[in-house]
């Protein structure tokens, strides 16, 4: 049995691609957009907007996940595979970390002390001004979220 945030984020990626340009969509395996399909919560509804980026969207984090490894298995090089690979590890490794010291048997029975750190993100903003409008295709806007969320410069 599929949890409920699977199913409703083998939804969000079913509406997802279906925005991908026919070439890139037929590169994922029938089999597997079969498996969404049938594992699918049928009663969530989900629609996206192609002209908005997807990191601006309201996508769970199962269905980024998902996204992502449909790129890395689907779409990436090589190059990017193993960027994607580093970056999966050192984010399993430092979670693996943070539970090592939450659990820490030593420091059980030790006060802890409520201090909240902020992590602030620094965007560049690029103002380039030209006379000619270049609209981004949903799936280049697709690749360029997905280096966004594993924090990829291209």
């Amino acid at each position: 049995m599929i949890s409920s945030a699977y199913a409703k984020a083998y939804t969000e990626v079913l509406e997802i691609i279906k925005y991908f340009p026919e070439k890139e969509y037929s590169k994922i395996p029938l089999e597997k957009i079969e498996f969404y399909k049938k594992n699918m919560d049928k009663n969530y509804s989900f629609t996206i907007n192609p002209e908005i980026d997807l990191d601006k969207q309201n996508i769970s984090m199962e269905a980024n996940a998902i996204m992502v490894n449909l790129y890395r298995d689907y779409f990436a090089n090589e190059e990017q595979k193993l960027k994607i690979e580093k970056i999966l590890n050192l984010n399993q490794e430092k979670e693996e970390q943070e539970k090592k010291e939450k659990y820490n048997p030593d420091n059980i029975f030790k006060k802890e002390k409520n201090t909240e750190t902020t992590d602030i993100k620094v965007h560049q903003n690029n103002d380039n001004t030209s006379l000619i409008e270049y609209k981004k295709s949903f799936f280049t806007k697709f690749k360029m979220f997905i280096f966004r969320l594993l924090n990829i410069n291209k």
